[in-house]
């Protein structure tokens, strides 16, 4: 079929791969930072543009027939009537705006009707939340604002020269908080309710459409968010979830249907696929780590893994309830961790670092049983993240999870992903595939661990974990 390519416009930086349309080979790929320094809240989405011609430098899109595009979550990009920006865009976690959330949520009538309304319950980084500040906080700006994109619309938008059509896929509107991944329709009301106005919305098109052709003959897929594009780029399916380890955690899963969730647990995003994309956030991942390293004066997390194989499972008793910066799953906001279990043959370096180990994992083992109760199936775990390559998260990882442990390669899955959208949209386009059935390509190098013999001993340190779980917090998951 030919060339294409995946472009990730993430927070930092712009990563680009160039593929073998037939089977996904990466045959080149660039790098740019973004030239911003931090990660501020406001950006000039110039910036964006920058690194990506920066990226694409020294011919690396020579022979490229098509191009998708990925992008950060949850940036919103307000365009007035002729299309300038109103203000720098509004990105990342935007903790300004967590007073705008309760705003929003009282508004609408509580959690629960948001959860019906759209599948998720609004947060502060999400874009909904942002109109609201916008409205709030600025408001000419607000009353300027007449058409919303996110940062990979407005990209694709850019590439194919600025057309009057302006497109987003189901994927990225479905993180929004006004477009519903059970209904596959906007909910313009709640524009108006955060922004006070109604405003123009990309039109949202199927996974393997185009959103256009360049005049030079370049054909652009859908774009999505980054969280899809990698879900994708990993090739995953039914029966797989994603667990990535970053500060924060996050659990995602395939599932056939979009799911409600009234505890506001569960954000209910579609996939760049046509199915849907379940998530469980976490705020204790490797942040938990990171404390009990320093709480034992070591200086990497490499340190504390080696400490940590030098305990046993169970950690000699030893529980930790991760909830350093409070907790989201469950839904314990003002609350703290909770080290139990001491008693004098427990208290030693080694079993604490071990309990910080299996504090995390389980933590995320809720976050997993939460989608597992609603029906989605998890008989494969792929773990992500630079945690994932610690001995002893993979020691207990395949135990504490119950499944198969994929541990992918490093690698950019969200150009890779974007890339696959770009050869399935190039090949439908050409009449050598089909639009339900993205282009079949060779899965990541990864290393796979099985729970195995150990299974029984890692259940039995999730019901340890459980025990105290509850008797800290009755009732915490009802």
């Amino acid at each position: 079929m030919g060339i294409v390519a995946g472009l990730d416009s993430s927070p930092e930086f712009t990563r680009i791969v160039v593929c073998d349309a037939d089977t996904g080979a990466v045959l080149k790929q660039g790098y740019a930072p973004h030239p911003v320094e931090g990660r501020p809240s406001d950006v000039d989405p110039q910036a964006w543009l920058l690194s990506l011609g920066e990226a694409a430098g020294g011919g690396l899109l020579e022979g490229v027939q098509a191009i998708g595009v990925s992008s950060q979550q949850n940036a919103v990009v307000p365009l007035d009537a002729q299309g300038n920006t109103v203000r720098p865009a509004m990105v990342g976690g935007d903790k300004r705006a967590q007073v705008a959330a309760a705003d929003l949520v009282d508004a609408l009538g509580g959690r629960e009707a948001w959860a019906q309304a759209v599948g998720c319950v609004p947060q502060a980084a999400q874009p909904v939340t942002k109109l609201r500040w916008l409205n709030k906080t600025e408001p000419d700006a607000a009353l300027r604002t007449a058409v919303l994109l996110q940062a990979h619309d407005w990209l694709v938008w850019q590439l194919l020269g600025r057309p009057v059509r302006r497109t987003t896929d189901r994927g990225g509107a479905s993180g929004t908080g006004y477009w519903s991944a059970a209904t596959g329709a906007y909910r313009s009301d709640l524009v108006e309710l955060a922004l006070g106005h109604q405003a123009m919305l990309p039109e949202v098109i199927g996974p393997a459409d185009a959103a256009g052709t360049t005049p030079e003959g370049l054909l652009i897929s859908a774009g999505t968010g980054e969280t899809m594009a990698a879900a994708f780029g990993l090739g995953i399916g039914l029966g797989d979830a994603v667990v990535s380890l970053g500060a924060s955690g996050s659990v995602m899963a395939v599932h056939h249907e979009a799911l409600v969730d009234n505890t506001g647990m569960i954000t209910s995003l579609a996939d760049a696929t046509g199915m849907h994309l379940p998530v469980v956030t976490t705020l204790n991942a490797v942040r938990t780590l990171r404390g009990a390293a320093e709480m034992l004066g070591l200086g990497d997390l490499e340190s504390l893994s080696d400490l940590a194989m030098k305990s046993t499972p169970g950690a000699h008793g030893l529980v930790l309830l991760p909830y350093l910066e409070g907790e989201r799953t469950p839904n314990l906001p003002h609350t703290a961790g909770t080290l139990s279990g001491l008693r004098r043959e427990s208290m030693k370096p080694e079993h604490l670092a071990r309990a910080a180990f299996e504090g995390m994992l389980c933590g995320l083992a809720d976050a997993l049983d939460v989608l597992r109760g609603r029906g989605v199936e998890v008989r494969r775990v792929f773990l992500l993240g630079a945690a994932a390559e610690l001995s002893a998260v993979q020691a207990a990882a395949p135990a504490l999870f119950g499944a198969q442990v994929v541990v992918p390669q490093p690698a950019d899955y969200a150009a890779i992903g974007a890339a696959r959208q770009a050869a399935w949209a190039l090949g439908v386009s050409q009449g050598t595939l089909d639009p339900r059935t993205p282009p079949m390509w060779q899965g990541p190098a990864a290393q796979v661990l099985e729970p195995g013999e150990e299974l029984a001993v890692g259940q039995a340190v999730r019901q340890q974990y459980v025990s105290v779980r509850e008797q800290t917090y009755p009732g915490a998951f009802r």
